[in-house]
């Protein structure tokens, strides 16, 4: 399951399967599995087009389908997370890699593949079944997907954002960039643990956590599988390299970018970095591991800059408008789910994002405003604002039907906004969307 086809494919067949356990006239059934089928071969936002083709089913049938579509996703997601890796031996011109015992040195796992039992695997309607076992390769580090889809980002945000101030050179969404290529937000004492040994989240040898590792909630001891002594300990040591690799530069020992130095430090050790006078070369674990690895992330980093645009936004609530937008903050990364949450919070584990809109505003408000549930039905509260003229805190409406709009959103300036996207993602920071129209609810 290495490659978007295999993904693509998987998703409609269980999409197709929760259409077919529904109670549904044939023609109906076959008009849907005409329409999903057509969004997995089609689309070029997937889960947006799937999306589009559940909501063609009558409402009864649509909750399964997605509920098929979601844990189908899900799986997929979690089972091309675990970490690509550098195999675990040595010659003569190099120190072994991914098994570092101290600071210096690396401290990943070696490739491996994920055998997934019989009974393991979701069925059509998203729930365990019995089916032959599969052996899954881990992709590498190039070709794994951005693992915040499944809503493990959410535990990490706060933490991503405070080892992010660490130092100049590391920042959040760089952290986060590296922990979907490490352990794709796994974490707890369940988390995958390599081969070699490295365990938890950052995916740490034992003699590195041992420097690294500290207490970060006053437990009185330092937890690898725990995520905020990970994330802090991920970035002390970040920080650490990054100075190093500055220094080497200056003293004209090593050549390149330094962040990109600092990451393959953190993958091959920054010994190698120092061999090779820059980014690690000469070997094929370095060529073909070390290298896809600092690429990806680098890749990837915009894909979580919401992080810090976060870090940047929030600020003391004055009034509604920005109590509007600290409570919404408050569940950056939680995932998309639909029909989830409303006034109360989040229910099934998730918002959609009329659901966090519902939420924002009566939380803000004190319990003094109550939405309706439905975006085309918070389109009729309040008072319409030109767009230039939206402060943060106003609702953002937008992908505009007959039947008013079918998304909204939380203005945060800046063209900027805060949402819950779609099935897939998570709430997010995002640029405010062509077409959007503003309203203010106070």
């Amino acid at each position: 399951m290495s490659d978007p086809i295999s993904v693509i494919a998987t998703i409609v067949i269980n999409a197709t399967g929760a259409i077919d356990n529904a109670n549904l006239p044939s023609g109906a059934k076959a008009s849907a599995q005409v329409a999903v089928e057509s969004g997995g071969k089609a689309a070029t936002s997937l889960s947006a087009r799937l999306d589009h083709a559940v909501a063609q089913l009558p409402e009864p049938a649509q909750q399964a389908a997605r509920n098929g579509i979601q844990g189908a996703s899900d799986h997929i997601a979690a089972m091309m997370s675990a970490p690509n890796a550098l195999r675990a031996q040595s010659d003569t011109n190099h120190e072994p890699v991914r098994t570092r015992t101290d600071p210096a040195e690396s401290h990943r796992q070696p490739p491996a593949t994920r055998i997934v039992p019989a009974g393991q695997f979701p069925d059509s309607q998203g729930t365990v079944g019995p089916t032959r076992s599969i052996v899954i390769p881990v992709p590498d580090a190039a070709a794994a997907p951005p693992a915040m889809t499944s809503g493990r980002i959410a535990a990490f945000v706060p933490w991503f954002q405070q080892a992010g101030t660490l130092c100049s050179g590391v920042t959040a969404p760089t952290l986060a960039a590296l922990y979907a290529a490490e352990n794709g937000f796994h974490y707890g004492p369940d988390a995958p643990v390599s081969p070699a040994g490295a365990l938890g989240p950052g995916q740490f040898m034992p003699g590195t956590w041992a420097v690294y590792g500290k207490d970060v909630h006053g437990t009185g001891r330092a937890d690898v599988f725990d995520v905020g002594d990970s994330v802090m300990a991920s970035g002390h040591l970040l920080c650490d390299d990054y100075r190093q690799i500055q220094s080497w530069k200056a003293k004209g020992l090593v050549t390149g970018d330094t962040l990109d130095l600092t990451l393959a430090a953190y993958n091959a050790g920054a010994a190698a970095v120092l061999r090779s006078h820059g980014m690690p070369s000469g070997s094929a674990d370095y060529e073909n591991q070390t290298k896809p690895y600092v690429a990806r992330i680098r890749a990837t980093e915009k894909d979580y800059d919401w992080l810090q645009q976060a870090s940047d936004l929030l600020r003391p609530a004055t009034d509604i408008g920005t109590r509007i937008v600290a409570d919404a903050m408050k569940y950056l990364g939680i995932p998309y789910v639909w029909g989830g949450g409303g006034s109360n919070g989040p229910s099934m584990g998730g918002f959609d994002c009329s659901g966090l809109t519902s939420y924002a505003v009566h939380t803000a408000s004190g319990g003094t405003i109550t939405l309706p549930r439905t975006s085309q039905g918070q389109w009729h509260v309040g008072t319409e604002v030109p767009l230039p003229d939206a402060a943060p805190g106003d609702l953002l409406f937008g992908n505009w039907g007959p039947d008013g709009p079918g998304h909204v959103a939380i203005y945060l300036g800046n063209n900027r906004m805060i949402q819950a996207p779609q099935p897939g993602d998570s709430v997010r920071i995002s640029p405010v969307m062509p077409g959007m129209h503003a309203r203010r609810i106070n």
